[in-house]
């Protein structure tokens, strides 16, 4: 196995480019763990908080998923304090294989990926306004990566990385609000390129603003701003969250591929 990528391991990754749109991201960067055979698995860990991705291609042998299995394990990765983001075949196995090791490894969160080829316009009618994020935003932004990832419970980080990420989002433009007709900030999203995709996230609503259908409003705009900018947009949604998902596919996200994250 080696521990770099290269234009093999893109070309594999893309036939599951919806699935795995983030692992081919994250692979070009600076990892904790990068493995490749560039054919039929490859690994890739950023660090701590962030999940394992392991991809294998559709209908793998249980040969090779001992494999990632024996390669996870042999990396000390199944200690408990990770998760994996996986195909639910794959997912299958390792929680069949990790009992026989006196491991309980379960699904913690069902994923879906959409992307969004023609984006349709809300029938719904809101107050206020797309807003760009200004440099005299990044607290508050900063306040909504906090509670974002609060909500979501995984990937935690300190206010100092999420500062970070507030200052980059600000910097290339690519981080909005909905403000609402009083001023006041309601929801967040963010977009960023994949490849010709773009990744929609950072999606928020405060509590006291929800069920007024300003995320539905911002994503939509956030999307139609990606796809002017030449990229496709997708996003990532918890599966088991039917409203988020129904909001999505009203602004013409359509269903492309399933994952899950085992812990």
């Amino acid at each position: 196995m080696d521990t770099f990528a290269d234009e093999r391991d893109f070309s594999l990754l893309s036939k599951d480019k919806y699935t795995f749109s983030v692992m081919s991201r994250i692979i070009k960067e600076e990892c904790a763990l990068r493995l490749s055979d560039h054919e039929r698995l490859i690994i890739c860990f950023t660090g701590q908080p962030y999940p394992v991705w392991i991809w294998t291609p559709d209908g793998a042998p249980e040969d090779e998923m001992e494999r990632a299995y024996q390669m996870v394990s042999d990396n000390s990765l199944m200690d408990g304090d990770h998760r994996f983001n996986i195909k639910y075949e794959l997912a299958e196995y390792f929680m069949r294989r990790a009992e026989r090791d006196g491991i309980e490894l379960k699904i913690s969160t069902n994923l879906f990926a959409y992307d969004c080829p023609s984006p349709a316009a809300p029938s719904t009618i809101v107050d206020g306004e797309l807003h760009q994020c200004t440099e005299d935003d990044v607290d508050v932004l900063v306040d909504f990566f906090d509670m974002f990832h609060n909500a979501v419970g995984i990937d935690k980080e300190s206010r100092e990385q999420y500062k970070a990420y507030a200052e980059d989002g600000i910097r290339n433009g690519s981080a909005y609000f909905w403000k609402t007709s009083d001023g006041e900030f309601a929801s967040s999203c963010n977009w960023h390129p994949v490849q010709e995709m773009a990744s929609i996230g950072l999606v928020y609503t405060r509590e006291e603003y929800r069920r007024r259908h300003y995320a539905e409003h911002l994503v939509y705009q956030v999307t139609k701003i990606a796809q002017d900018a030449g990229y496709l947009p997708m996003l990532y949604t918890d599966a088991d969250y039917a409203a988020s998902n129904a909001c999505y596919e009203k602004i013409g996200y359509v269903l492309r591929g399933k994952l899950c994250t085992i812990s």
